[in-house]
């Protein structure tokens, strides 16, 4: 299983919010890249990087801080918020992005990101399912849907689409738990997802029961800047 750690940008810093308000945000560090190579040198591989101006505006803010971390690390990084274009894919991959991980243009328009997969290719992208009780929310989670995340990942594994961030936003920053019990269910379904768990993994283990449970990858943010789960205790999953 491959952690991936966040880094949640505002006004070009490292944030986090809690279940995703922007009226309860704590600020971590002025420099991401600081961060990225905090990451880089305890040998982490991957870098989950949300643009959450991009989220609240529709479109991508925070490309500079993709590209400055892209050119000063060799970090996989995915980066998510506010894609809502095929330009701003563009800016996203040309910034130096792996993947782009797209939300509420997967629910929205599905024939425009059909387009983006024919152009970059399906495995350029990561569809971001966040849910509240099963079912999806978009919007930076201000938007419910009656869509179920089951039916979302269904969607696009016929598109070729193999990845999946899945976060639970009762749980997202409050450090009470990860939505084990959620992965499972998806895993039953869609065995052949590559699952990527996201929002109130605590524990290291908690790591242990989701990849257990069938995920492939595990984002974590707050436990590691709040110390929960140290960098040092990561090293048996590189």
């Amino acid at each position: 299983m491959t952690i991936i750690p966040a880094i949640d940008i505002i006004d070009g810093k490292c944030v986090r919010l809690t279940k995703g308000d922007y009226t309860r945000l704590t600020q971590y560090n002025e420099d991401p890249l600081e961060v990225a190579l905090q990451f880089e040198d305890a040998g982490l591989r991957r870098l989950h990087l949300v643009d959450l101006d991009g989220a609240r505006a529709g479109e991508v803010k925070n490309w500079k801080v993709l590209e400055k971390i892209a050119a000063r690390t060799r970090l996989i990084t995915d980066f998510s918020g506010g894609i809502s274009s095929e330009k701003n894919a563009e800016i996203c991959f040309n910034s130096g992005a792996a993947y782009a991980a797209v939300g509420s243009i997967a629910v929205k328009d599905e024939e425009e990101l059909i387009r983006w997969l024919l152009r970059f290719g399906p495995d350029k992208f990561i569809i971001g399912a966040d849910v509240r009780f099963e079912k999806i929310v978009i919007r930076g989670w201000t938007e419910s849907t009656s869509l179920t995340v089951f039916d979302l990942i269904g969607r696009y594994l016929t598109k070729g689409v193999k990845q999946y961030f899945c976060t639970d936003v009762e749980k997202d920053g409050l450090l009470q738990g990860t939505a084990i019990e959620l992965y499972k269910k998806i895993m039953n379904r869609h065995p052949m997802a590559d699952l990527i768990a996201s929002g109130g993994i605590t524990e290291i283990r908690e790591l242990d029961e989701l990849r257990q449970a069938g995920c492939t990858g595990a984002i974590i943010g707050k436990a590691i800047y709040e110390n929960k789960i140290l960098l040092s205790d990561l090293k048996r999953f590189l």
